[in-house]
C-alpha cells in the first residue's frame, strides 16, 4: 500500500537491516551448548558465527545490482524465503555440518534485506524527510546488537537454544507477510537497470583502479577482520576463559556495544571539523597503541582479570564506533557514477578479506587473549599505514582532481 506511514515505514526497513545483528548476537550466549550438542568442544564452534558472515559475503553481491535490475520487493521476498529455509535447516538437522550449512544460507537469505532497505529508503525519500526516516531507522538499528545476546540469553534459559531459531523462522514469516502487505514496489520498471556482465567488469576495474577506494576498502578488511574474530571468540572468553554466566556475558556485551552507539554520535559532531580520514587513523591509532600496551602487558605474565579486559574492549569498540561509517564513506567517495555495483564490490571484497584474516585469528585462541589482542594490534597497525600513505597522496591532489571526482590511481 502506498499510504504507509512514515514510522511504520521507518520501523520496518529497521527490522530488515537489525536482522543481521540478531541472527549473529542473539546466537552468541548459545555457542557452548550448540558445541554440546553437537560435540564440537574446540575452535570449530567459531564457524558458527564465521558461516553466516560468508553467506553475507556472497550474498550482498548478488543482491545489490539483482535489485537495481528485477526491483526491490522481489530481491526482499527472497532473501526472507532464503533465510526462512537457512533458519530450518538450522532448527532440525543433527549434524555440525548441515548447521553450518544452514548457517551460510542465513548469512545468503539476509543480504538481500540489509542491502535493499537502504535502496528502498533512497527510492521513497529524500532530502530532508529521508534524514528524519533514515534517523529512526538508525536508533533502532543501533539499539539491536545491544539487546540480541540477552533476548537470546532468554529464549535458552526458557525454551532452549533451539528456539532461537524458531524465533527466527516466525521473523520471516511475519516480516515477509508485513512486506506483502504494506510495502508498495519503489523502483519502477523505467528506473531498472539491466543486468549485465561488462557492468561488473566496468565497476570492478573503476574499484580496483583507484587509489582512495583500495586503500580503504583494504583498511575495512583488516580492521573488521580482527572484529569479527572478536564476535567469534566472545562466547569463549566471557563464558569460559572468566567464567561468566550467559545473564552476565549479554550484560557485558550490551555495554560494548553501547560504546559504539556512544562514538556513532560522536562521530556526527566532530567528522564535519576533523575530516573523515583524521577520525579514522585516530581511531586506528588508538586501537594499535592500546592493544601494544595490553599485549606487553600479557606478555609480561600479569594476571588478566576481567576489568582489564572490559578497559581495552571498551576503547576498541569506541574507536570502531568512530570508523563504522567514515571507512566505508571515503572508499564510495570517488565512485558516485558507479555507486550500487561499486558499493557491492567494496562490500563483498573487504568481507572475504575480514573472514579470512578471522578464521586464521579465532582459530589460534588458546584460551587467553594474545591471539586477539596481537590481532588487532597487526591488522591496524597496517591499517594506520595505508591511511598515512593514501592521506599524504591525497593532499598533494589538486581539489579539481581529487577522489571525489575519481581521480585515478596509485
Amino acid at each position: 500500500m502506498s499510504g504507509i506511514h512514515s514510522r511504520e515505514f521507518a520501523l520496518l526497513m529497521a527490522l530488515l537491516m537489525s536482522v543481521v545483528s540478531f541472527s549473529i548476537d542473539a546466537t552468541l550466549p548459545a555457542l557452548g551448548q550448540i558445541g554440546l550438542n553437537f560435540g564440537v568442544q574446540d575452535n570449530r564452534i567459531q564457524w558458527v558465527i564465521t558461516c553466516i558472515f560468508a553467506g553475507m559475503t556472497i550474498g550482498q553481491l548478488i543482491a545489490g545490482p539483482l535489485s537495481d535490475a528485477i526491483g526491490r520487493k522481489r530481491i526482499l521476498f527472497s532473501g526472507i524465503a532464503i533465510y526462512f529455509l537457512g533458519s530450518l535447516l538450522c532448527y532440525f538437522t543433527t549434524s555440525f555440518e548441515l548447521f553450518l550449512l544452514g548457517r551460510f544460507i542465513q548469512g545468503l537469505g539476509v543480504s538481500g534485506p540489509y542491502i535493499t532497505a537502504i535502496s528502498v529508503v533512497r527510492d521513497k525519500y529524500s532530502g530532508a524527510q529521508m534524514a528524519k526516516v533514515m534517523s529512526i531507522i538508525m536508533m533502532v538499528f543501533m539499539v539491536a546488537p545491544a539487546i540480541a545476546p540477552s533476548i537470546g540469553q532468554l529464549i535458552i534459559s526458557l525454551a532452549g537454544w533451539h528456539t532461537i531459531f524458531l524465533v527466527y523462522i516466525i521473523y520471516a514469516l511475519t516480516v515477509g507477510g508485513w512486506i506483502a502487505l504494506r510495502l508498495e514496489e519503489t523502483l519502477p520498471p523505467s528506473h531498472r537497470i539491466p543486468l549485465k556482465l561488462k557492468a561488473f567488469e566496468h565497476g570492478f576495474i573503476e574499484v580496483v583502479s583507484n587509489r582512495t577506494t583500495m586503500s580503504y576498502l583494504l583498511c575495512t578488511g583488516l580492521c573488521f577482520g580482527g572484529l569479527i574474530a572478536y564476535l567469534g571468540s566472545s562466547q569463549q572468553i566471557f563464558m569460559q576463559q572468566f567464567g561468566l554466566s550467559g545473564q552476565r556475558f549479554s550484560l557485558y556485551f550490551a555495554l560494548l556495544a553501547f560504546f559504539m552507539g556512544v562514538a556513532s554520535f560522536v562521530n556526527s559532531r566532530i567528522v564535519a571539523r576533523f575530516g573523515m580520514r583524521t577520525v579514522c587513523i585516530g581511531a586506528m591509532l588508538v586501537i594499535t597503541l592500546v592493544s601494544l600496551l595490553f599485549l606487553l602487558v600479557q606478555i609480561t605474565g600479569v594476571h588478566i582479570d576481567l576489568w582489564m579486559f572490559i578497559a581495552y574492549a571498551s576503547l576498541l569498540f569506541f574507536a570502531f564506533g568512530l570508523m563504522f561509517g567514515n571507512l566505508n564513506a571515503i572508499a564510495m567517495e570517488p565512485m558516485g557514477h558507479v555507486a550500487g555495483m561499486a558499493s557491492a564490490i567494496i562490500g563483498a571484497v573487504s568481507s572475504i578479506l575480514s573472514l579470512v584474516l578471522a578464521t586464521i585469528i579465532g582459530q589460534l585462541y588458546d584460551n587467553t587473549l594474545v591471539p586477539i589482542t596481537s590481532g588487532f594490534f597487526v591488522l591496524c597497525a597496517l591499517s594506520s599505514f595505508v591511511i598515512y600513505n593514501e592521506m599524504r597522496w591525497y593532499a598533494k591532489q589538486p581539489k579539481e582532481t581529487a577522489p571525489s571526482v575519481d581521480v585515478n590511481h596509485s
